[in-house]
């Protein structure tokens, strides 16, 4: 096989976002405390993967919610 091997995976397409979307819709009305916390998981492991660049866009609140506004590290 030949060609340029890719550095990064693709982009998410809206239909992926919509669909992740529905799931969290989803489990929130079988037990929001629960999806509150995979959320915050989630945006944890994307803050770790962009370097800690993604709290920065973040608002406060949910920095705080998701165990983001410590330091970094």
């Amino acid at each position: 096989m030949t060609g340029a091997v890719p550095t990064e995976p693709p982009a998410p397409t809206g239909d992926a976002a919509a669909e992740l979307a529905a799931q969290l819709r989803e489990l929130a009305g079988v037990d929001p405390a629960e999806v509150r916390q995979v959320v915050a998981e989630v945006l944890g492991a994307l803050d770790r993967a962009a370097g800690g660049a993604l709290r920065d866009q973040l608002p406060a609140a949910i920095r705080a919610d998701a165990g983001l506004d410590t330091a970094r590290g």
